[in-house]
């Protein structure tokens, strides 16, 4: 079997019935311009339905190589974006074309795209630009109104790196395997391309596409994919310092909150203060896990805490000392002393949290061990564990 030339990724969740006529349009589509025996199409699936188990029936038989990853639910690092990283590492091919699973991007786009891509890096299918562009396929004006401010947004803070993209949130693209870097994606919730245009200097070229309608199921916009994406914007712009004080501001008010709740109560505020303090601890670990440092994760969850539990306590051992003079000598208040002693110690902790504990010394964003042992089985010929997610390659 000759080694793919061109893999299309496509991240899916809960799209069990749009992967047959997928599957069908793509083949058409990679038989009509002589590129079906040189791609793979691999699917990253993080669905809770049936949707790999379909796969797997479409890939049986298939004159198209299909190959499957399924992410248990503790390894959907990064949502769909993740996903999409998770498809690029696990390819040789040297140009990955990236598409959603429920036909609202054509596989007829895709040779446009490749032939377009010739002396660029990034081929963007775009909605807005030139003739053909619509953005027809969005469910409702409600969605087009954000969709388009999302793009001027994301434009208004990346003037530079997007300059030559009119539609960076689309999820429609071609790029240059060689061209990425993907120990610097940080993906969060939907917006891969973005993600990949910021984080690179790329040569980006577009073309105008027309937004399909949804083939069946339901859209994954929500509210909280909109928020993620403002967290995404957040950190690509000001970094993981921005979300981290964030974390720590909700920390503080906790710490804050406690120490006076236990002061009320009765309680010396030294002890109040050591309870609030390993509250706010736990708080604050657990925050960082799930939002600012959950891609940077490389180290056990076990030695991750204990690093943040031995520092915090040591950094407020040596703060005690400051909060007793401040209340006794300076006459402040203990719970104003409490929160002017954790701010001082912010840029410490978080210098600390980001350089020791999440460290990554370059890599790659944790895709999950059972995706991990898969790909190394394919390319190694190791024997698979039992429990291991199926990779599918039906093509003789």
């Amino acid at each position: 079997m000759m080694p793919a030339q061109l893999a299309i990724v496509i991240p899916t969740f809960n799209e069990s019935e749009n992967v047959i006529p997928l599957v069908e349009q793509l083949i058409s589509t990679l038989r009509g311009v002589g590129r079906l025996a040189s791609t793979e199409v691999l699917f990253v699936d993080d669905s809770t339905d049936e949707t790999p188990q379909v796969i797997s029936r479409v890939a049986d038989g298939s004159e198209l190589t299909i190959r499957l990853i399924h992410r248990a639910p503790g390894e959907r690092v990064g949502g769909l974006g993740g996903a999409v990283v998770a498809g690029i590492q696990n390819t040789c091919a040297a140009t990955v074309v990236v598409m959603d699973g429920d036909l609202q991007h054509p596989p007829g786009t895709i040779p446009r795209l490749l032939n377009a891509l010739d002396g660029y890096d990034v081929a963007v299918a775009s909605r807005y630009c030139g003739e053909g562009g619509d953005a027809a396929g969005l469910s409702s004006k409600t969605r087009k109104a954000v969709s388009s401010s999302s793009t001027v947004l994301a434009r208004t803070l990346f003037p530079r790196r997007l300059r030559d993209c009119t539609d960076p949130m689309t999820g429609y693209f071609a790029v240059r395997r060689g061209a990425l870097d993907v120990t610097k994606l940080r993906p969060i919730g939907f917006k891969i391309l973005l993600e990949i245009l910021v984080r690179h200097r790329l040569r980006v070229i577009e073309i105008p596409f027309e937004f399909a309608d949804r083939h069946a199921g339901e859209s994954k916009a929500s509210i909280r994919q909109g928020l993620r994406f403002v967290w995404q914007l957040a950190n690509l712009r000001f970094g993981s310092a921005l979300s981290f004080m964030l974390v720590g501001a909700s920390g503080l008010a906790v710490n804050v909150a406690v120490m006076a709740t236990a002061i009320s109560a009765g309680l010396n505020y030294v002890a109040s203060s050591i309870v609030a303090t390993e509250l706010s601890i736990v708080w604050n670990f657990v925050l960082c896990e799930k939002f600012v440092f959950r891609d940077r994760r490389v180290s056990t969850a076990w030695r991750r805490g204990a690093q943040c539990f031995l520092y915090n306590n040591l950094e407020f051992a040596l703060r005690l000392p400051f909060l007793m003079v401040a209340v006794s000598v300076l006459g402040i208040g203990e719970v104003l002393a409490q929160f002017v002693t954790v701010v001082i110690a912010f840029f410490a902790r978080y210098a600390f949290t980001s350089r020791v504990v999440y460290r990554t010394d370059g890599a790659p964003i944790e895709i999950g061990a059972k995706a991990t042992a898969v790909m190394r089985s394919v390319h190694d010929s190791a024997v698979l564990p039992a429990d291991a997610t199926i990779t599918l390659d039906r093509r003789e």
